[in-house]
C-alpha cells in the first residue's frame, strides 16, 4: 500500500518539513511548482498543499497523514489528531490590545476580537466562560484596531516588535503554544505509517544527540560514566595502553561542550564529538 502524506507547500513550515523528510531518507520535490511526488523506493506519495488545508484532507481520510501546525490543526476542527511534535515552526498566541487598556482575560467580555484563527480563539474563550465576538481576518490583524474593526486582536507573537510599532501590548495568559506536528485521522493506521513515524523520530533524536568518544584510565571509568551515562549505557573497549579503555556514548547535544570539559578534568583524553544523522532507539 502506498502511503499518502501531505506536506506544506509554502511558508516557514514548508522548508523545515522538506528538510526533515529528506533527512529521513525520502525524496522531495526540486521544483516548488510540483503538486505531488512519488517516492517509489519507499512506497510513499507526497502531496504539497496549503498548510491550512492539510488537517482537512487528513481528517476526511483522503490522505493518510500530514505535517502541519498545531494551531492550524486545532483551528480547522478536522477529525485529525496529533501524533508527535516535530520541533520546528514554534509560535505562541496571545491577546493584544492598546497599551495599558487591558490586563486580563476577563477584560475581553463583550469586546470584538480580530484573528486569523477563529477556531482556536473561540475554543479558548468558551473554555474560560468569556462572551466576546470573534471575527476572522487574514493577513496583518494589527491594523484592525486602528481601523475600528476590533477592540482586541489574537495573533502569533514572536519578538513583539510589530505589536509595539502599532501601539499594542500582549495581556492575559498564552492562548496556545504551537509547533509543527505529524497528524493522522486516528484509528488504525497503515503499517507503512509506523515506518514513516520511526524515521522522523530517528531524525529528531539524532538532532538532539551527538556521539562522544574518549579514552580514560580504568580507575576513572566509574566517575566518567556517572558524568555521561548515555541513552543505553556506554560502549567500553580495551586500549593497547595498559590500564586504559576507549569509551563511546550517546550524549545530549545541549551541554556537550561542558561535558567535554568535565571529562577532561577527571583525566579523559582524545575526546571527540560526532554528529548523528539518524538512529533507531
Amino acid at each position: 500500500m502506498t502511503l499518502r502524506i501531505a506536506v506544506p507547500n509554502k511558508g516557514s513550515l514548508s522548508v523545515a518539513a522538506t528538510e526533515i523528510l529528506r533527512e529521513s531518507g525520502y525524496r522531495q520535490r526540486s521544483d516548488s511548482k510540483e503538486l505531488a511526488l512519488v517516492d517509489q523506493e519507499n512506497d510513499v506519495e507526497f502531496f504539497y498543499l496549503r498548510p491550512r488545508d492539510i488537517a482537512l484532507y487528513v481528517g476526511e481520510g483522503t490522505l493518510d497523514a500530514g505535517i502541519t501546525g498545531r494551531d492550524l490543526l486545532l483551528d480547522s476542527g478536522a477529525k485529525a489528531q496529533e501524533v508527535m511534535n516535530l520541533g520546528f515552526g514554534r509560535s505562541r498566541f496571545h491577546f493584544a490590545g492598546p497599551a495599558g487598556r487591558y490586563s486580563s482575560l476577563e477584560d475581553l467580555t463583550g469586546l470584538r476580537i480580530a484573528t486569523s484563527y477563529v477556531g482556536v480563539v473561540e475554543d479558548h474563550l468558551f473554555r474560560h466562560g468569556i462572551d466576546a465576538t470573534v471575527t476572522r481576518l487574514d493577513g496583518a490583524v494589527e491594523t484592525s484596531i486602528q481601523l475600528g474593526v476590533a477592540d482586541v486582536i489574537a495573533d502569533v507573537v514572536e519578538t513583539g516588535s510589530t505589536l509595539r510599532a502599532a501601539g499594542l501590548e500582549t495581556f492575559g495568559e498564552v492562548i496556545l503554544d504551537s509547533q509543527a506536528v505529524l497528524i493522522t485521522r486516528g484509528g488504525e493506521v497503515p503499517e507503512e505509517f509506523e515506518i514513516f513515524q520511526h524515521r522522523l523520530e530517528g531524525v529528531l533524536v539524532a538532532r538532539s544527540y551527538v556521539m562522544m568518544d574518549y579514552d580514560i584510565e580504568q580507575a576513572n571509568l566509574d566517575a566518567a560514566t556517572e558524568l555521561a551515562p548515555g541513552r543505553e549505557g556506554p560502549t567500553i573497549s580495551p586500549l593497547g595502553k595498559e590500564g586504559w579503555v576507549a569509551v563511546r556514548v550517546m550524549v545530549p547535544r545541549a551541554g556537550s561542550q561542558r561535558l567535554m570539559d568535565d571529562l577532561w578534568s577527571i583525566g579523559a583524553r582524545a575526546i571527540l564529538l560526532t554528529d548523528i544523522h539518524a538512529c533507531r532507539l
